[in-house]
């Protein structure tokens, strides 16, 4: 694939998503830390002037690769939560799409996945720009469980997160706010949920569980249900997935 030259001179819209189309591929064989402008040009027949162009360090590029991994997979999420939403799903059943959809999406690509939660890239920060589309999954996460607590879904907590509030303004923010006793802790138990979520995944992905688990994705709906019960949602298990 060669669009160096004329084409890019002309402004070929369609660069942007080549580049990043191709730095997909390599993050497969090469890993994000292997990842560089001079691999995605050889990789992709670009002209490494081009793709400096459009990216001029590779931060930028993976930046350009995370945001849009975290679009992807909360889209998923939104789409499954939404569907079971105007099917008039339980929350606890709009939870478990939803975290299917991300199971799957992180299944059907393991590299922008290793890319968003496995280990740090060497060198690399994400900076602001990444905060929002990250925001998504645990958005997804926030709008079930307030749902739940509208709904009177919620079975109160045995006991309540001791001391002062554990989390920072922005987690409150995203919520929507701190609701009242006894559901004063929902926020920090959401968190324990969505950390509970992305551990599962990761060892699932990671293939950390294989070799104990007869059945994983039935192992997953159940982990899901039990992380549940931490903020007292009931979901429902022994439905198939689509």
């Amino acid at each position: 694939m060669d669009v160096s030259g004329a084409d890019a001179a002309d402004g070929n819209t369609g660069l942007p998503e080549a580049i990043k189309a191709t730095a997909r591929q390599l993050l497969v064989k090469l890993g994000a830390g292997g990842l560089s402008l001079d691999a995605v040009a050889e990789g992709g027949g670009f002209a490494v002037t081009d793709v400096a162009a459009v990216f001029p360090h590779r931060d930028d590029l993976l930046t350009a690769l995370v945001i849009d991994a975290y679009n992807a997979s909360g889209a998923a999420m939104e789409r499954a939560d939404q569907a079971a939403s105007d099917a008039r799903a339980s929350a606890g059943a709009r939870l478990l799409a939803a975290a299917r959809a991300l199971r799957q999406w992180s299944f059907g690509n393991p590299a922008e996945f290793t890319l968003v939660y496995g280990s740090p890239v060497p060198d690399y920060h994400a900076p602001q720009d990444t905060v929002p589309p990250a925001s998504r999954t645990p958005a997804v996460l926030a709008g079930i469980v307030r749902s739940a607590l509208e709904a009177g879904e919620l079975t109160p907590p045995r006991r309540a997160v001791p001391g002062p509030p554990l989390l920072l303004p922005e987690a409150v923010e995203l919520f929507g706010g701190v609701p009242e006793a006894p559901f004063s802790d929902i926020i920090e138990r959401g968190v324990v949920l969505w950390s509970n979520l992305i551990g599962l995944l990761v060892f699932q992905v990671f293939s950390r569980t294989h070799d104990s688990v007869r059945d994983e994705s039935a192992f997953f709906d159940y982990a899901i249900a039990v992380a549940a019960e931490s903020i007292g949602l009931v979901v429902p298990l022994g439905e198939s997935a689509d």
